[in-house]
């Protein structure tokens, strides 16, 4: 997992180059709406062919965030780097490299789909023969209907359409599901993989975190226009909660809240006393498990199970801390999840009792 600052960070563009291997690199950018801070130095890099996700609660910076990369409004201060070129000197060359789909979708009602999306292959270069059409099939959207007669849904897949149509190598694309039947999600979504294993970066925001986490290589958790942390998915989710439940016979409560409770990343260990199968003496207990689960295991190989409910990590749960706890709390518990990834990432023992 790599943890990006939102402060004391070297300029990437001073004095060198463009990151070869950037599609996206925003250094330091401030947008204030007169008294509002709409962004708070926001720093953060895309590599070239992934797919990064920006998650947050509404009015965290996602929508500013992406129309200060493609110079649709400028930055108060810092800058960014957008395919290699400075975003607000770039012209129209750059933004045919780049698929946009706008959080507030707004189109030319009077005429057909279909003459609307010629209308922006003739602004964006030029477009595969016959690709509209096969993505339109493959989101079952009539392009002979005028748009204003279109649903909201519908709308929607024209919009993605217009976006993937000219195969760019840039998309950047806010709140893309919103909409879209499940159906149609999971339909974007393989749209979004195929993009990615063609080469081509994914730039998406969203507040859907289930959506982030089946989309996105690396997520950036953005609120109150700071980015509170940059991570992999999976390190989310081994930084996350899971909840346990457990019953064994042969054991005392206290017994096992000795065995258990000073298992690193265990909290809110209750271990009661039950009548188990045939009348024999049975603990039961309940608790959260945060990080790796080796130790847990070990921990419990010796006992006679009669039930054991592991939860697959809560990656929402997770998130929704991060949304909701003060600033320093939050920065305090990103360091502290971002310290036990790096230690399951390693797997060893010793790191463990030293980063404790």
């Amino acid at each position: 997992m790599r943890h990006v600052e939102t402060a004391n960070r070297p300029n990437p563009g001073a004095g060198s180059p463009p990151t070869t291997d950037a599609a996206i690199e925003a250094f330091e950018l401030t947008k204030h709406f007169g008294s509002t801070h709409a962004l708070r130095g926001v720093t953060f890099t895309v590599p070239r062919g992934s797919v990064f996700g920006v998650i947050g609660p509404n009015g965290a910076g996602r929508t500013t965030t992406m129309r200060a990369l493609l110079d649709i409004i400028r930055p108060s201060s810092g800058h960014a780097s957008v395919l290699g070129t400075d975003s607000r000197n770039a012209g129209p060359e750059l933004r045919r490299r780049i698929g946009f789909l706008p959080g507030e979708l707004i189109l030319e009602g009077r005429i057909t789909g279909r003459k609307l999306l010629q209308h922006y292959a003739d602004i964006s270069g030029p477009v595969r023969s016959g690709h509209i059409e096969e993505l339109a099939e493959r989101f079952h959207l009539d392009l002979g209907q005028p748009v204003r007669k279109l649903s909201r849904g519908n709308k929607q897949k024209l919009g993605i359409v217009q976006a993937f149509m000219h195969q760019p190598e840039l998309l950047v694309l806010d709140e893309p599901t919103s909409g879209l039947d499940p159906l149609m999600q999971q339909e974007f979504l393989l749209l979004v993989k195929e993009a990615r294993d063609a080469g081509q970066t994914v730039f998406l925001s969203s507040h859907v975190i289930s959506e982030i986490q089946q989309a996105a290589d690396e997520v950036a958790i953005l609120r109150d226009g700071r980015i509170i942390t940059v991570a992999s998915v999976e390190a989310l989710r081994q930084s996350a909660v899971r909840h346990l439940r457990m019953t064994a016979t042969g054991i005392r409560p206290a017994e096992l809240a000795e065995r258990l409770g000073g298992l690193d990343g265990m909290a809110g260990l209750v271990c009661t006393a039950i009548v188990g199968p045939a009348a024999a003496m049975a603990t039961e207990a309940t608790a959260t498990l945060e990080g790796a689960i080796q130790p847990f295991i070990q921990a419990i190989s010796t006992l006679t199970l009669t039930d054991l409910v592991l939860e697959e990590p809560d990656l929402e749960e997770s998130v929704l801390g991060l949304y909701t706890a003060p600033e320093a709390s939050a920065e305090t518990h990103q360091a502290s999840r971002a310290s036990r990834a790096t230690r399951i990432a390693s797997g060893t023992r010793a790191e463990r009792k030293e980063s404790t």
